[in-house]
């Protein structure tokens, strides 16, 4: 607090008895007393008051974000967050009864491009005319003993 040590404490008892003198010490001690007393008081009340600012200010917040939240509309949320743009919710809708066709969106068009397109694959092995001749076996003449 002060950071007073014991040497400095006898350095002001001793000014103190030497100035009020022996007489009016206790007297002068005891209305030091019920001064600090009454300071330290004040500043507890301080304190508290300020705490209890906080926890109204940090109150007032939770009451807020409740409220907020009871009244953000959830399926609109959802939808905004897993369908940003729209297509699939356009998509999903059943097709007026003039339209017999629904234009594909985006996404399935180049689905469907994609399942169209001739599969790529890849062949490590030399290609073989399909029209050349196959090879016939070649007999192995029997050894005589």
């Amino acid at each position: 607090m002060l950071d007073i040590g014991w040497s400095e404490m006898a350095v002001i008892a001793l000014v103190a008895l030497l100035v009020i003198g022996p007489k009016d010490l206790p007297k002068a001690m005891k209305t030091a007393a019920f001064w600090v007393r009454k300071a330290r008081s004040l500043a507890s009340e301080f304190h508290s008051g300020v705490d209890q600012l906080v926890r109204e200010a940090e109150l007032e917040e939770a009451r807020d974000a409740i409220r907020n939240a009871s009244r953000m509309n959830v399926d609109r949320a959802l939808e905004s967050t897993i369908d940003p743009t729209g297509e699939v919710n356009t998509a999903l809708q059943p097709p007026v009864e003039g339209d017999l066709t629904p234009a594909p969106s985006p996404v399935v068009r180049a689905e469907v491009e994609s399942a169209s397109a001739p599969p790529v694959t890849e062949s490590h092995e030399p290609e073989v005319p399909t029209d050349a001749p196959a090879a016939e076996p070649t007999k192995s003449e029997p050894t005589g003993t």
